[in-house]
């Protein structure tokens, strides 16, 4: 337990498994496989519908059947309903690589070559598999596909390069296809019947007919690699999309038999789906450079254009750093991109977190959380580098040619965003720094070229306080401050003792402090310097003893933290000149360092896989966990409530939130760790935590299913978190209905006398109820085993509870006698629930006292309520209404049952004093919930405010 909490991941869009597209109603959707997760996305604007909880392992293949879900894990298959797992499959014995959907059931392949065939409606789905093929030795299965208008047939395409009909129904194989010398790498089926195109490793797409066993077409792809999609239009055109392994969209015109149109540079990295909307011009292509995208063909010459996409970083960021305030994060990446993610979503959530730990957040469904999550991403994008596309088009060169190389540093001012650019980058192997404006998103006009005559790559940058400067640093040691709005050079930062400019070597860092007094610039060989800001002149120096790797100042604080080749943090203040700190612990190289907001805290990470968080004021480590995947970045938001890290290997950002500021403790030494380094996990895509990993995992992994009841889905009991004050679920025009029943009646009211029920037939005599539906008289009394009558049973029964019942006996008052001896109230609230208003305020208005006097006898109360069965179930509803305020549960419902119950019921209570101790009891308990719940709300209200104003 650290002070940090992993909470999600974000900048995740799809990754190498093949989507999965359906259509429900007017929407479709499509499903696409994020590591461990899936994620679903509305494709009329591609936005993020769905999260859903990690599973155990790597998902392998997807797909989908309405509001379910299938997806293949290990040697498991996953079953979800929406976000909810309600099913685990398990039947293989190896990695499962294939699924599909055929009818009401689902077909499972394993590298193995064994076939499963799984019902997936009904009870049989707990059962494990119908139906098992297992394929012929020396077949191993690349893709599988269900030829249109063939019932019960399969066709298996080979590594082999060779083609199998199978009928699942009979378990037997057809045909043997001729096949092709070059493996199948995927196959898809087309609107004409019998025909279906088949693409291979060599480039080659063999449209065949399966019918009769012959080729009808070929076509080969003019860039190198393999066929790795294929979709054909339904629209009317005559068309076939493929994709290749190099990122090349091809489109070809069947009647034709050639070429229509290519979609050069489509995708970064191999094309992994393709998927014409049904009767629409309109592609969708999804590739293993982490974007998605759709292309329509609505142009005269026939050319697709894109349409709209959603993609991610395509490589690991190398750097990161928190902006707005701590609303959005930049990222710079390997991928040679400039992104921006939002995160304006994950602060609502976490409001909700918070008021979670303040025991008094008020919920009305468990999957808030997940669809709050679902559209964090929305306003996440890539800053524009001036028309790449269309450069890169005209020019005929490639995308990855024009684009600027990955950013290695970058500093950002907000005060002056909206008069000009506030961005300042250096990159890779660069002699330029370039500038962006965040307000419009886009690279900057000006190129900033430090040291003309003698140019080596800008290696440090910073901008000042006041916004309009940017210092830059190079790899020779020439420092030199620049005009943002201009772009010119406004003198460059000279130590006469040095013969290249400022430093003897490579500068590390530069930084400006809060006044534009001083600037401070380190060295590779050890130096660090103090300058005037505006003369130009060096006023000190301080020499560390050891070699520079990297250097961070704190404006407010004035301290300068370095990292050395020895793994040791020496921070020094850059006024007194001296070092203040030395922090050791690190074992590897030291990838980053991040001061808090308020300068009391130094964050560092390294390649050793730790996170350690120095106190400064302490001089000691109080907190230190380990990842599995070393972090190469890290920044700490602006208001210390979230810790935004980038690891190795890994495209996305991954979120931390502070246990601190979420909590009632304040006190850190409660989740610090001190000087143990604690093992911790990375993020999940969605903040839920999976409740289910534990199940699949271990000696657990082989459980076919989760327990389900007569309908084949699982039903999962969630436990109410202590403290939490759920709401009903109800309409809210039901609950609100019961505070304004009067009002309602009277404007309900008839304008005409009512007319009198048509009466039943004479051979069917009818008798009242309470519900007020008509009851037919049995043509004989009912009898118990006994033989007695059960209504005078029942007389006789309730005859020792109460001598003569005024009253009927109801399912109302059955069910709360019940309930109160089962001391468990659900079933009564649940019948509660399920009544309409009217029919609620009847039950209780059967409850008031007929034959009540005005005598204030108090003598008589409690043989008043052991001789008056309507004091007795007053008296068991204030038991109910005391048990389910404590619980906190249906609470809203249960406050306009209150007021209802004492609108109806006050009188009697004040003339009884037994029913009077009931109504104390319950007041303090009611006080005491609505206190914690103002607290909650205090709270959020500052925070609200706060964001507010920050311009949230």
């Amino acid at each position: 337990m650290g002070i940090f909490e992993p909470y999600r991941a974000i900048g995740y869009i799809t990754s190498e498994v093949p989507f999965s597209v359906q259509r429900l109603g007017t929407e479709t959707f499509v499903t696409v496989s994020i590591g461990k997760a899936f994620q679903v996305y509305n494709c009329s604007k591609l936005t993020l519908v769905l999260v859903s909880p990690q599973l155990p392992s790597k998902i392998r293949a997807l797909s989908s059947y309405r509001d379910y879900t299938f997806a293949a894990y290990g040697s498991h298959i996953a079953v979800f309903n929406r976000a909810q797992q309600v099913d685990t499959c398990s039947g293989h014995s190896a990695k499962i690589t294939r699924l599909l959907l055929f009818g009401e059931h689902v077909l499972s392949v394993d590298i193995d070559g064994n076939l499963c065939i799984w019902n997936f409606k009904g009870n049989e789905r707990n059962r494990g598999p119908i139906g098992h093929i297992k394929l012929d030795d020396g077949f191993t299965p690349s893709c599988i596909m269900h030829p249109e208008t063939y019932l019960n047939k399969i066709v298996f395409g080979s590594q082999e390069g060779s083609m199998q009909l199978w009928n699942i129904s009979t378990k037997k194989k057809l045909y043997d296809f001729k096949g092709w010398k070059s493996s199948i790498t995927s196959c898809v089926s087309s609107p004409a019947l019998d025909v279906v195109a088949v693409g291979c490793a060599d480039g080659k797409i063999h449209v065949h007919n399966i019918r009769y066993d012959e080729e009808l077409v070929t076509f080969t792809h003019s860039s190198r690699g393999a066929v790795t999609a294929l979709s054909f239009s339904t629209d009317g055109q005559p068309l076939l999309a493929s994709g290749g392994s190099s990122g090349v969209i091809s489109v070809w015109n069947l009647e034709k038999r050639r070429l229509q149109s290519v979609i050069g540079e489509a995708h970064d990295s191999s094309i992994v789906s393709l998927h014409f909307f049904a009767n629409e011009p309109v592609l969708m292509s999804a590739a293993a450079d982490n974007s998605i995208k759709m292309w329509i063909f609505d142009t005269s010459d026939g050319e697709p254009r894109l349409l709209r996409f959603r993609s991610g970083h395509s490589a690991p960021p190398l750097c990161i750093r928190f902006y707005a305030n701590g609303r959005h994060i930049l990222s710079a990446g390997q991928d040679r991109a400039f992104r921006l993610f939002s995160v304006i979503q994950s602060f609502i959530l976490m409001l909700c977190v918070s008021a979670v730990l303040f025991d008094c957040f008020l919920t009305s469904d468990s999957d808030v959380a997940l669809s709050t999550v679902a559209t964090t991403d929305q306003q996440s994008r890539e800053l524009s580098q001036h028309h790449i596309s269309k450069r890169a088009k005209k020019l005929k060169l490639k995308e990855e040619e024009l684009k600027l190389k990955p950013v290695i540093a970058f500093d950002c001012a907000e005060i002056r965003e909206r008069d000009w650019c506030n961005v300042v980058t250096c990159h890779m192997d660069t002699s330029e720094a370039y500038i962006w404006r965040l307000q419009n998103f886009v690279l900057g006009k000006h190129i900033l070229r430090p040291c003309a005559q003698n140019p080596t790559p800008v290696k440090a940058c910073a901008i000042s306080a006041c916004g309009n400067f940017a210092v830059l640093g190079t790899a020779g040691g020439w420092i030199e401050r620049f005009n943002l709005q201009s772009g010119h050079s406004r003198g460059s930062y000279l130590d006469t003792s040095e013969r290249n400019g400022a430093h003897k070597g490579e500068v590390v860092g530069v930084a400006c402090d809060s006044t534009n007094t001083l600037m401070i610039s380190a060295g590779y060989h050890g130096d660090i310097k103090v300058w005037d800001f505006k003369g130009r002149e060096l006023k000190s120096r301080l020499e560390v003893g050891c070699c520079l790797v990297k250097a961070i100042y704190h404006r407010y604080n004035g301290l300068l933290a370095t990292v050395a080749d020895d793994l040791v943090i020496r921070v020094f203040d850059v006024v007194a000149l001296r070092m203040v700190r030395k922090f050791q612990g690190h074992t590897d190289r030291i990838t980053d360092l991040c001061f808090s907001e308020d300068g009391k805290w130094l964050l560092s990470s390294s390649m050793d896989g730790t996170l350690r968080i120095w106190d400064v004021i302490l001089a000691r480590q109080i907190d230190a966990v380990h990842v599995d995947v070393a972090i190469t970045a890290l920044s700490l938001s602006p208001n210390m409530d979230v810790l935004a890290t980038t690891h190795a290997e890994q495209n996305g950002v991954y979120l931390w939130v502070n246990q601190s500021m979420f909590s009632r403790s304040s006190s850190v030494d409660s989740y610090a760790s001190g000087k143990e380094v604690v093992s911790v996990k990375l993020p999940s895509i969605s903040a839920t935590e999976d409740s289910h990993e534990d199940d699949h995992g271990g000696s657990n992994a082989n459980n076919q299913s989760v327990p389900s009841e007569a309908s084949g889905l699982s039903t999962f009991t969630q436990e109410q978190i202590p403290g939490l004050v759920t709401l009903s679920l109800l309409p809210k025009s039901q609950w609100q209905s019961l505070i304004n029943l009067d009002i309602i009646k009277v404007r309900n009211k008839p304008i005409e006398p009512p007319k009198k029920p048509e009466k039943a037939p004479f051979f069917l005599p009818s008798v009242p109820s309470l519900s007020g539906d008509i009851l037919f008289k049995p043509s004989e009394p009912a009898q118990d085993d006994d033989g007695m009558d059960i209504d005078e049973a029942r007389k006789t029964k309730n005859k020792g509870k109460y001598e003569t019942p005024l009253i009927p006996v109801s399912k109302f008052t059955e069910l709360l006698h019940s309930c109160v001896e089962a001391n468990n109230f659900s079933a009564f609230t649940n019948y509660m629930k399920g009544l309409s208003p009217s029919n609620l305020d009847m039950e209780l208005r059967m409850l008031q006292i007929i034959d009540d006097n005005d005598e204030d006898d108090g003598d008589d109360d409690q043989d008043d309520v052991e001789t008056k069965p309507e004091l007795v179930a007053i008296q068991l509803l204030f038991d109910y209404f005391i048990h389910e305020i404590s619980s906190r549960n249906n609470f809203e419902f249960i406050q306009a049952l209150i007021r209802l119950f004492l609108k109806i019921h006050g009188e009697t209570v004040r003339r009884q004093a037994s029913l009077q101790d009931k109504a104390k009891k319950l007041l303090e308990i009611q006080s005491a919930a609505w206190q914690k719940i103002d607290k909650m709300f205090q709270s959020t209200r500052c925070m609200v405010t706060f964001l507010s104003n920050s311009q949230f």
